[in-house]
């Protein structure tokens, strides 16, 4: 039976049908999409809108689908002894790299993942700690490097050529990258929104059981080489059992314990605890497999300048002690008491003009508010503010009977109204 034209496509430029598969059902999001919620009013508007969410979808959503269900389908083609040939070792690495990457990126953007950021550091807002021990990212480097090796070792050399013992480590090789791999996924996979967390999990397990199964099956052995040994007894059953490839696997299963004690060690000498691979997950906070409790989140609302100025370095700004926003624990000072203590006599005295002030903060204050990620911005508001809380104090102490009452009581929950100062 002659082939389609897109079948033969699909097989000699198996990389590009990928790509335009994504690109397609991308497209069809897209105008799903914009069909939704609308097109905006130029037609270069649209067609520019219309080319990013197609591409954003195609690499972000619907490649890492495509590329997982490829690998299902190669894994399930070696079970049927079929031929594989278009599955390279490139392919195989770079479907491993490229979930890694989407993997950092979701946990970075989606769920705000400080991967420098150990269970005893305090963050703010929605923030979460590293779910690996950063004192154990040597060791997790260096699992990965083993299984890098051994799996590469058996992509690229034939079992033909390598002692049998040589194969079944690298297979131990391959089951430890997996088990790491496994452990990792159930660390961070935390609900059914979380379903791409586990694609990279599944790649690593179609790759390596793939692998395996066709060294298992490459394996032919020497018939004239064995009669040489067949007269010493020992030496002829151990000979039998090490060529049975059948076995390989499970040997591999057992020797990935000694290997593992192997790597432990070296990673010893380089000044790692013997217990890093375990605490690398245990020695953490917010995820599944975390042993330890880490001090709760600050809240700094990023509308508001002083907020966030209050977040500087604390030499400067000078935190005084923690209060509440909106149910949310805050850090705040001096310069941010004053502030909304102000805010608070413009509302009660002049209401029409702090409607002004707020209206005109909320225009051009938000958006500057929003530019401050780091410690040094918000000590450089700090400074800038520093005049304006004057002006607040002094007419603070024009306008109260017991201005530092006011002044104290802010964001304690004492007074009757919370106000969201800038």
């Amino acid at each position: 039976m002659k082939e389609s034209k897109w079948r033969s496509f699909c097989k000699k430029h198996w990389f590009l049908a990928q790509c335009l598969l994504s690109l397609c059902i991308g497209g069809v999001i897209g105008a799903c999409f914009f069909w939704y919620a609308g097109a905006p009013p130029s037609v270069w508007d649209t067609l520019g809108a219309f080319a990013l969410v197609t591409l954003f979808c195609a690499a972000f959503l619907i490649y890492p689908l495509v590329l997982t269900g490829d690998q299902i389908l190669l894994f399930i083609r070696q079970l049927q002894g079929k031929s594989k040939k278009r599955s390279s070792l490139f392919y195989d690495l770079w479907t491993l790299f490229l979930g890694i990457f989407y993997e950092i990126i979701y946990l970075e953007i989606v769920k705000e993942v400080v991967f420098t950021a150990d269970w005893t550091e305090q963050l703010s807002n929605y923030e979460m700690h590293t779910p690996l021990f950063t004192g154990s990212y040597l060791s997790a480097g260096v699992l990965l490097f083993v299984f890098l090796a051994g799996f590469s070792v058996l992509r690229v050399v034939s079992v033909n050529r390598m002692p049998p013992l040589v194969t079944v480590l690298c297979m131990s090789a391959v089951y430890l990258g997996v088990l790491f791999t496994l452990v990792w996924t159930v660390q961070i996979l935390e609900s059914v929104t979380d379903i791409y967390l586990l694609l990279p999990a599944v790649n690593a397990v179609c790759i390596a059981m793939r692998t395996v199964l066709a060294k298992v099956r490459e394996f032919e052995p020497d018939e004239m080489r064995k009669s040489k040994i067949d007269e010493v007894p020992f030496l002829c059953r151990l000979n039998r059992f090490l060529t049975e490839s059948k076995r390989w696997p499970y040997m591999a299963f057992l020797l990935m314990l000694p290997l593992l004690g192997v790597t432990v060690l070296i990673l010893v000498l380089f000044g790692q605890a013997p217990n890093s691979l375990i605490r690398a997950f245990t020695e953490t906070s917010d995820w599944n497999l975390s042993r330890q409790i880490a001090p709760q989140n600050l809240y700094y609302d990023e509308h508001y300048l002083c907020t966030v100025a209050a977040g500087g370095h604390e030499k400067l700004v000078k935190p005084l002690r923690k209060g509440v926003r909106h149910g949310h624990p805050v850090i705040v000072n001096r310069q941010l008491l004053v502030a909304n203590a102000f805010e608070q006599i413009l509302e009660e005295k002049v209401p029409r003009i702090h409607r002004a002030v707020r209206s005109a903060y909320d225009r051009y204050g938000f958006p500057l508010a929003r530019l401050i990620r780091s410690k040094w911005t918000a000590d450089v508001v700090w400074v800038l503010m520093k005049p304006l809380e004057w002006l607040f104090l002094a007419v603070i102490y024009l306008c109260d009977v017991h201005p530092e009452d006011r002044i104290a009581v802010q964001y304690t929950g004492k007074h009757v109204k919370e106000f969201s100062i800038c």
